[in-house]
């Protein structure tokens, strides 16, 4: 698959193969935990240890998460100041990141603030962006890939009640599911384990096996009609390039940063790490669905390459859809930004033996702590041109949201129609964004790669806004 065929979504028409999930034929899946603050304003975390019989064999796999043993609560949140007491009781320092959401450095939770086994964090979030589907997840350096393998992430709804008038549905785990999709490589006897060969660190750790919200194989109930689907990429590296095996459409109604203007009809929708999408599917038909993820053209010779069943979604017929036609006008505002003519910013993502030891740099240098790589100031719209030799690279930036300008010098494909804080660059991209959320020195803001292996080995670098 040529690059630009992937993020145009030339894919072609999916087969059913015969690979199917073995003693999972009934399982229902589950949705994550609802945590909701949008009362209170106030959240409790725990950062803990934990097991995990993922193929309901008896054998367990060690595991991490939050509030249980794998993965943690979907976070809803309003506008306003959300509180939030982290307790890290597991026996390794760690983070807690906001991925998405436009907040100060000095709560954006990157690696400059670490919590100690034992201790607590106690964030006040200012809340102040328009709905959207956000994540969290671990985001200490050089472990992030090991604790986001083992479960350290979760999803995060910001809402603000108006859905039943932009015709949208809402009920959570019932005709609105939340969809953490995860590979994972498990080992003879059954047990999650992670690969730490040269191979998954050059290409990312790709896993064999998907699991949606931390179950194997498990299928989701939908209404007969329409269904929301918040898809969320919180896999190490692999990128999903997804589609319906029977061809059925998906209206992106919303992308990292939330509802686009109007909805858009694909068939096929590339999701990267770290990226979200919600897209709206219709089940009136009473037709059952498998989605499906195309090889990853990332993948390395260790495997992982070949195509993927991600989730059987099942129709009760019992149960009608609240809503039946999907709206067309959603009322998200698209990116229009004073855009620079010239790039302010060039960013190259670097990799290979050349790199040294750590193979992973930004403009030929290793990520530093100690070293601020740019100086933004407060206000100010810029445009960045990031670029690439070698695969495909997600890549993020803390504390804005940025319009997809181009990829690959072309204009960008329809699923980048909205506001993003990552963007699959493939060969190169450029992004402009405005800068409205303040970073110091001590807790500055990180770009990087979200092949989390890469960011751990160095392809990351961190810049303050004043």
């Amino acid at each position: 698959m040529q690059r630009r065929e992937l993020l145009a979504g030339g894919l072609g028409v999916l087969t059913l193969g015969p690979r199917a999930w073995a003693n999972t034929a009934h399982l229902h899946l589950k949705m994550p935990p609802l945590l909701d603050t949008t009362s209170s304003g106030r959240a409790k975390l725990t950062i803990e240890a934990g097991e995990v019989d993922f193929w309901r064999r008896g054998q367990m796999s060690a595991t991490k998460g939050f509030n249980g043993a794998y993965l943690g609560p979907t976070l809803r949140m309003r506008v306003g100041e959300v509180a939030l007491d982290i307790h890290n009781q597991s026996r390794e320092a760690t983070t807690v990141h906001w991925h998405g959401m436009l907040i100060p450095g000095a709560v954006d939770g990157g690696p400059h603030q670490m919590i100690e086994p034992g201790a607590w964090w106690s964030p006040v979030l200012p809340v102040a962006q328009a709905p959207a589907t956000l994540w969290y997840h671990a985001h200490p350096h050089g472990r992030t890939a090991r604790d986001v393998y083992a479960g350290l992430a979760g999803v995060i709804h910001i809402v603000d009640g108006q859905d039943d008038a932009r015709g949208l549905p809402h009920h959570y785990g019932e005709d609105d599911l939340t969809l953490v999709l995860q590979d994972r490589l498990f080992d003879a006897h059954g047990r999650m384990v992670y690969d730490d060969s040269m191979p998954s660190r050059m290409h990312g750790l790709h896993g064999d096996v998907v699991l949606v919200n931390g179950q194997i194989g498990a299928r989701a109930q939908v209404p007969k009609g329409l269904t929301r689907l918040r898809l969320v990429n919180g896999s190490n590296a692999r990128i999903y390039p997804l589609a319906f095996v029977d061809g059925r459409e998906m209206h992106v109604i919303a992308t990292d940063g939330g509802y686009l203007p109007k909805p858009v009809a694909l068939t096929h929708l590339v999701l990267a790490p770290g990226q979200r999408a919600e897209v709206l599917v219709d089940f009136a038909d009473g037709h059952d669905a498998l989605l499906r993820a195309a090889p990853d053209p990332n993948a390395g010779p260790m495997g992982g390459g070949g195509a993927l069943d991600v989730l059987a979604l099942v129709v009760d017929h019992d149960k009608r859809a609240r809503m039946r036609r999907v709206p067309q006008d959603l009322g998200g505002q698209a990116p229009a930004l004073q855009v620079p003519t010239r790039v302010d910013r060039v960013l190259s993502l670097d990799m290979g033996m050349r790199m040294g030891a750590g193979a992973f740099a930004i403009n030929g240098a290793p990520f530093d702590m100690a070293t601020i790589n740019q100086r933004v100031k407060l206000g100010a719209t810029e445009r960045w041109r990031i670029t690439s030799n070698m695969l495909l690279h997600p890549f993020h930036v803390h504390g804005v949201l940025f319009q997809v300008l181009s990829l690959g010098d072309q204009a960008p494909p329809a699923q980048y129609a909205g506001w993003h804080d990552t963007v699959l660059v493939a060969g190169s991209a450029e992004i402009a964004m405005r800068f409205t959320q303040s970073a110091s020195d001590a807790h500055p803001f990180m770009y990087h790669c979200h092949i989390l292996e890469h960011e751990d080995g160095g392809m990351m670098g961190q810049f303050t806004v004043v």
